[in-house]
């Protein structure tokens, strides 16, 4: 079961909220007047669809053709 939590302290300690949730895996309940109103819980990171998306990307960029850019300069590649 989550921990509940009020939104008004929520909002206080948002930050340290977050690194609870990402370090410990640990789901926080926040109520606002005494009623649900939002779960905040890990990510569950999905391997095959980021596998999938990888793919995606590395095609896309293989059927993109090289650009000539011309010839450049070091100096001229990091003038601000």
């Amino acid at each position: 079961m989550p921990r509940t939590i009020s939104a008004a302290e929520a909002n206080r300690s948002f930050s340290r909220l977050l690194r609870e949730v990402r370090e410990t895996g640990a789901e926080v309940s926040v109520t606002a007047h005494g009623r649900p109103v939002a779960v905040l819980r890990p990510v569950k990171a999905d391997a095959a669809a980021r596998t999938q998306a990888r793919a995606a990307l590395r095609r896309r960029l293989a059927a993109q053709p090289a650009t000539d850019t011309g010839p450049w300069s070091r100096d001229e590649l990091y003038a601000c």
